[in-house]
């Protein structure tokens, strides 16, 4: 039995590994949809699905992406009700996403009462890894799969701030302590011991660094590598930019209750300006030309996927 359930295992690695072009692009079901208010926002998501679908077309017919099925949905979260697979982008409202599928699922009556720490490590609600292959794939074919993005720097600036610039018992530590000991001069002994007060400048030269002394993680590493949207066919992009209006339409699409609207207060550091164009201009002056250069090609396909224009 063991053997049968390894080869079909290998079967299925094999089927995603060979994958050239996506899926079929199919029309969404909008019967559930009510009133005529939504008009506008349903052409802007058939515009952003279609160009996806020819980047996708045009970039994998050239590059055979190779990934193992489970790593693929690896960052994907699941609501059996309402059959809904939604893949996690941080700094993209991914907080607020994640209360609403508790509120979906049943686990909680209101996204408002909900607290972070619930939401990030209370483990209530479930990832399409944590399935077999058989409720992976029924899953991958049959339910409604959103993914919401944001501006890759603005998205970026927003991860740095929230994690460097606020006192954190993990990314000070593990993060801060290995940027200034590899790229701080004359680091003196109070950074290296506590990892706190990483400069901008200090983590771009991480993040762009071939040999970095801390791995990826998931608040900056790109969308593409993320939730791999040339394999996975996507029938929802949201946008950051448009996070309220394009969040309440998906949940009408997907027959939410009428009273859920997606929650629009700011998860963390409320009192903090969000991070903006204007924001990111700040940030960005603190770099060398050819830094701003070397960042805008680690994030360039995600410019190019989700037809950012580029800063």
């Amino acid at each position: 039995q063991l053997s049968k359930q390894q080869k079909m295992s290998e079967s299925s690695v094999n089927h995603f590994r060979g994958v050239y072009l996506p899926p079929a692009l199919h029309p969404l079901n909008k019967t559930l949809v009510k009133g005529g208010k939504w008009q506008d926002v349903d052409s802007t998501q058939e515009k952003r699905r279609s160009f996806l679908h020819d980047f996708c077309k045009k970039y994998n017919s050239r590059k055979k992406l190779q990934t193992q099925l489970m790593h693929l949905v690896s960052r994907i979260y699941v609501e059996d009700r309402h059959k809904v697979l939604y893949c996690e982008v941080p700094k993209a409202g991914c907080s607020n996403w994640k209360r609403v599928l508790m509120v979906l699922n049943g686990l909680a009556t209101s996204a408002h009462n909900i607290s972070h720490d619930d939401v990030h490590y209370g483990k209530h609600l479930r990832k399409l890894d944590s399935y077999d292959l058989k409720g992976i794939y029924t899953r991958l074919n049959t339910y409604t799969k959103t993914i919401f993005v944001r501006d890759p720097m603005e998205r970026l600036v927003s991860a740095f701030r929230d994690k460097f610039e606020h006192p954190n018992s993990y990314y000070h530590p593990v993060f801060g302590k290995a940027i200034i000991k590899k790229y701080r001069h004359k680091a003196n002994e109070e950074a290296l011991k506590t990892g706190s007060g990483v400069k901008f400048k200090e983590f771009i030269q991480y993040l762009l660094d071939s040999h970095r002394p801390v791995g990826m993680d998931i608040h900056w590493e790109q969308v593409s590598k993320l939730c791999y949207p040339c394999l996975i066919n996507y029938d929802f992009i949201g946008k950051f930019e448009t996070l309220e209006e394009d969040a309440n339409y998906f949940l009408q699409l997907v027959g939410a209750p009428a009273e859920l609207k997606f929650p629009s207060f700011k998860d963390r550091h409320s009192s903090d300006e969000r991070t903006s164009a204007e924001v990111v201009k700040q940030y960005l002056k603190e770099l060398s030309k050819e830094e701003r250069q070397l960042t805008y090609d680690f994030y360039y396909l995600d410019y190019l996927m989700f037809n950012y224009t580029s800063p």
